[in-house]
């Protein structure tokens, strides 16, 4: 980061997140602490296990920690009602899936407003927005066009539209490219930073190294804790940020 620090928009701190299986309490994140900042993309890599699904639930507010601190846009999250978590997830997040999630009667437009349409917006309002979402992600003239319609990336460019089109402070993408195949995945990757460009902030939610880079923050996760972070880039130094060394590595 430079210049003036900035309040972080997601703020975690010695998280910890347990599930209780029988009489076995399982112990999936161990004390987590991560800091993202307006801008940022940052990448969660590790393998099956590793604890990263858990961790994108719990920033997505679809689950909650059992002990530690979690404040997005500064309102702690842990303890709010149902109620409040979901007005959370449609005015602050904005989920882009592995799978899509497009519901298949529906159109490009029709998928995008879904979101608007929960938070109450009017039937003009909504329109336009999407229309704004699905023009910015290159899907201008497949308005109309339903799934069966789309190829895997188009698909995955409404459900980015989706995403953006509520305008939310984070875009919380899980597994964004694992449907597609190379090129079309390397072209959502590209979308994804463009979009980075223009101000928004990403956390990516992946398996793979080679996907993991391309964001500007890599954030290593093993066994329930974040063992390294790497910065792509020529942004910074190396430093210790939230009990984690960061080791800061070139892009070839």
């Amino acid at each position: 980061m430079t210049g003036a620090k900035q309040d972080a928009l997601i703020e975690i701190s010695n998280l910890v997140k347990q599930y209780v299986m029988g009489k076995e309490t399982v112990t999936v994140l161990k004390g987590v602490s991560l800091h993202v900042y307006p801008g940022d993309f940052v990448a969660i890599v590790g393998p099956s296990g590793s604890g990263k699904s858990t961790m994108m639930n719990v920033i997505g507010c679809l689950d909650t920690p059992t002990e530690g601190s979690y404040k997005l846009d500064g309102t702690e999250v842990r303890g709010l009602s149902d109620d409040k978590l979901a007005d959370i997830r449609n005015k602050k997040i904005g989920f882009i899936f592995q799978g899509f999630h497009l519901l298949p009667k529906l159109t490009a437009l029709e998928n995008c407003e879904l979101p608007l349409i929960y938070r109450g917006l009017p039937a003009k309002q909504r329109r336009e927005l999407a229309l704004t979402a699905l023009e910015q992600v290159g899907l201008g003239e497949r308005v109309h066009h339903r799934p069966s319609e789309l190829s895997g990336g188009q698909q995955q460019r409404v459900a980015i539209a989706r995403a953006l089109a509520t305008n939310p402070p984070i875009l919380l993408a899980d597994e964004p490219t694992g449907a597609l195949d190379m090129k079309t995945g390397q072209e959502v990757l590209g979308l994804m930073e463009e979009l980075n460009r223009q101000g928004h902030t990403i956390v990516l939610i992946t398996h793979d190294m080679d996907v993991a880079k391309r964001a500007k923050r890599t954030v290593v996760m093993r066994d329930g804790v974040l063992t390294e972070e790497r910065r792509y880039g020529h942004e910074a130094e190396p430093r210790v940020q939230d009990g984690v060394q960061e080791r800061l590595v070139e892009q070839a």
